[in-house]
């Protein structure tokens, strides 16, 4: 028998998720984050109509996405008006996002979870979403620089300027990104960035499982290209 990788389920994405990606979409303008289209899901890949695009993975659909990344509602249905397109939020903006492996992300949030109710409550209550591949993104008020803890680690990335993420409900290959901790939970608010990587610290002391080194470093706030 010969083994190899397993194909993911094929994907077809109908009028009724595009309607539900726009709604969400628009909601998320809203209240204030920028927000950009992300290429389509056909099947096994992205497809964003730019001639060349050699990008198969998530990735915006416009070239000059940074530039076109808005909050106004109404532009952003405009985009959604056609085609089911990704949502990604664009970052370095209304917030920043710390992306960590699982094992980090579960510990950190389950250690959050009952702090929520003492004196740092506000620091640390702020949304969570989680991407099929199984990374964790915590959204984080904007301007807090890695601390060397976690600058050194190769499985921690922050999402600033230039960058971005996917947004639920937008699927991807292997399934739905969704909320741990949805914006509503958190009432919009965004959690402190000291204190999530100090909790994140803690995870790296606490959980060290062995994992493969990501293909990027740890500090650099890129557009991403994919999961």
């Amino acid at each position: 028998m010969m083994w190899g990788r397993v194909r993911p389920p094929t994907v077809r994405l109908s009028q009724l998720d595009r309607v539900r990606l726009r709604r969400v979409a628009v909601r998320y303008a809203g209240h204030g984050w920028d927000v950009t289209p992300g290429a389509c899901l056909a099947r096994h890949r992205f497809v964003c109509g730019r001639a060349g695009c050699p990008t198969t993975g998530c990735h915006p659909a416009l070239e000059q996405w940074e530039q076109t990344a808005t909050a106004d509602p109404a532009r952003v249905a405009t985009w959604w008006r056609i085609r089911p397109h990704a949502i990604l939020l664009a970052t370095g903006r209304a917030f920043d996002v710390l992306e960590v492996p699982a094992y980090l992300g579960r510990y950190a949030l389950e250690q959050a979870r009952p702090r929520l109710y003492g004196a740092v409550s506000g620091q640390l209550r702020g949304p969570v979403a989680i991407t099929p591949g199984g990374r964790w993104m915590f959204l984080v008020r904007s301007g807090e620089p890695l601390r060397p803890e976690l600058d050194n680690s190769l499985y921690v990335v922050r999402h600033g300027p230039g960058s971005w993420i996917p947004a639920p409900p937008t699927r991807l290959p292997e399934g739905t990104v969704r909320w741990a901790v949805s914006p509503e939970e958190s009432r919009w608010r965004l959690a402190d960035p000291y204190c999530v990587q100090e909790l994140l610290i803690e995870a790296l002391e606490v959980v060290t499982p062995s994992l493969p080194a990501p293909l990027f470093p740890a500090h650099l706030p890129v557009p991403r290209r994919g999961f």
